[in-house]
């Protein structure tokens, strides 16, 4: 009885790990799809790049094998917003590019 007990809190606690270490590893995919974006659409706006900023950026998003949830434009800025899915979860990163300040 005990053996079964200790077996199946080994096998609850492997879940677990390996649960966080998908999360851990949307998230950064995340992170990574949504600075590529910004970049891709403030290069667009600052004229480095043709095609419409949140266009370039739905590309460079999907590329990256996120999907694009949100991008917003002020002057020079751009600020995406990118998804990925992680089991009945979403893993989510906002990031912003442009001119320094």
């Amino acid at each position: 009885m005990l053996a079964l007990a200790v077996a199946t809190a080994a096998l609850l606690l492997a879940m677990l790990v390996v649960g966080a270490g998908a999360a851990s590893i949307a998230q950064a995919r995340a992170a990574a799809a949504a600075d590529a974006g910004a970049l891709a659409a403030a290069d667009a706006l600052s004229g480095y790049a043709d095609g419409s900023p949140c266009g370039l950026a739905h590309a460079v998003v999907g590329a990256s094998g996120a999907r694009l949830e949100r991008c917003s434009l002020r002057g020079l800025e751009a600020s995406v917003t990118a998804v990925v899915p992680v089991g009945p979860w979403l893993a989510s990163a906002t990031a912003r590019a442009g001119p320094p300040p």
